[in-house]
């Protein structure tokens, strides 16, 4: 006996609506389950979604509620950037805190977060600039308050409040009428009105809309503070850093005390530049001068270092490149970095066996930075090679050279953005002897000496040490 056919739309009902499926972490939206999501590779993250509905094709006008203004007749006084009290964080928002906007600050748990927003809140409020509503929804206000007094930052027009619910946030609002709002953090805050969990894709939008809606609505500045996902990146889906004015990443290492907040996205200034903080028991402290932290407090000159400036954003800071060459204690030998690119310290290392005449077979080299500093730039790769030389040859370089210049596959110094900004930095910080690639200096530092090489050839003669050169030169000739 034959079996009828089920027609498509029979098994659509019998089978139900299909749902389909968002994921957590980037908000992708997919039809059918996968392990890994397709658009961030986040594993276990797709989630059952609710149904959608389709907005309709026509939409009608409606009541605008304000006419449309001539641009050069609109004053921008009303958004001017107000001071936070932190000289460092208003390096890197462009002047300030903005009236009406919103920031999203953004780290790993315990990198420092609440403490930083903390010293910004007593800042803020001993400034005069009104009062100030911390809400947490990761700690009591007996936990905040705990924090405030071991960094001396009770001040009567700092408020706290305890809070989970996106409705009673908004009351705060209303009771307190802050001109600087602190929610720490936003994946804590849901609301009843949007299915999901706290911390969802969808109520993250919703809390973050909210709250941005409130605060362009009542002129306040608002912090949001963010999580973020094993690989660094911001938890929640993509949307909330476009719903936010500026962007902020807070990173530091754990073994350290150097905190630094980069900027990601700023409407109100540049978005690439750095601030630089210091973790102290008491709490945390702006360095305006961070040169001490990445650069050794030594009296004599000592072999496999080689200073030099790398420019984090449009900050200029000197970082000390060290190296350290030893023989293999088995019979594969290790390379080892530190703060560095490993690919491109494998590459400095082969360009200087092959033209620098510096054998490494049998060696284990190691390459790190002072202080925990990252310099993963090209600028890095002249120095990162005359330290290895000066390590393997035991030849100490001189203690005012700064250095600086990417290298090629065939030795040749390649020039860098910013060494006029690297000169005055390295010249303000007692260095009288740089070596720069050719043709990129346009001023140069009064009382300092200024080497152009053109390959690495030009920089080993700047060092008047021909050691090691001989070889180069045989195979360049």
């Amino acid at each position: 006996m034959r079996s009828t056919p089920v027609s498509r739309s029979a098994r659509t009902a019998r089978s139900g609506p299909s749902l389909g499926y968002r994921c957590g972490e980037c908000g992708h939206a997919a039809t059918k389950w996968h392990g890994r999501c397709p658009e961030c590779q986040a594993w276990g993250t797709l989630l059952d979604a609710a149904p959608t509905k389709v907005a309709p094709r026509l939409v009608s006008s409606g009541a605008v509620s304000a006419p449309a203004a001539r641009i050069d007749q609109v004053s921008a006084e009303l958004v001017g950037p107000r001071p936070s009290g932190l000289g460092e964080l208003d390096r890197v928002l462009g002047g300030g805190l903005v009236p009406g906007g919103v920031v999203l600050l953004a780290g790993e748990p315990g990198v420092g977060k609440s403490t930083l927003l903390l010293s910004a809140a007593k800042a803020w409020a001993a400034s005069g600039q009104g009062r100030v509503l911390i809400v947490t929804g990761e700690e009591s206000v007996p936990q905040v308050r705990r924090r405030a007094d071991r960094m001396g930052a009770l001040h009567p027009d700092i408020f706290l409040a305890a809070e989970n619910e996106l409705g009673a946030v908004l009351g705060h609002l209303d009771q307190v009428r802050p001109r600087l709002v602190i929610v720490d953090s936003v994946q804590t805050i849901s609301t009843a009105e949007v299915e999901g969990t706290a911390g969802g894709v969808s109520q993250v939008r919703a809390v973050a809309s909210a709250l941005t809606a409130a605060a362009k609505e009542r002129d306040i500045a608002c912090v949001l503070v963010g999580h973020v996902t094993k690989d660094g990146a911001i938890a929640g889906p993509r949307v909330l850093e476009h719903l936010v004015d500026v962007v902020l990443h807070f990173e530091g290492e754990r073994h350290s005390s150097l905190r630094l907040i980069r900027g990601v996205k700023n409407r109100y200034g540049p978005s690439d530049e750095v601030g630089c903080f210091q973790m102290v028991p008491d709490g945390i402290v702006g360095l305006a001068d961070p040169s001490g932290l990445f650069l050794s407090a030594r009296g004599s000159p000592v072999p496999g270092t080689c200073a030099t400036v790398a420019l984090q954003g449009r900050r200029a800071l000197p970082v000390e490149v060290q190296s350290l060459i030893a023989p293999a204690g088995g019979e594969i030998s290790r390379r080892t970095v530190s703060g560095l690119d490993p690919a491109r310290t494998s590459m400095v290392l082969a360009v200087l066996q092959r033209w620098g005449g510096v054998a490494l077979g049998g060696q284990d080299v190691l390459a790190a930075t002072v202080g925990g500093a990252r310099m993963i730039e090209p600028a890095a790769d002249l120095p990162l090679a005359l330290a290895v030389w000066s390590s393997a040859r035991d030849i100490p370089l001189a203690r005012g050279l700064v250095v600086m210049g990417e290298l090629g596959l065939s030795a040749e110094v390649r020039p860098i953005a910013g060494v006029d900004r690297r000169l005055v930095e390295a010249a303000r910080l007692g260095f009288d002897h740089a070596v720069v690639p050719r043709g990129s200096v346009t001023d140069r530092p009064k009382g300092m000496r200024v080497d152009e090489a053109t390959n690495l050839g030009d920089a080993f003669r700047s060092l008047g040490n021909d050691d090691g050169v001989v070889q180069w030169l045989q195979r360049r000739g």
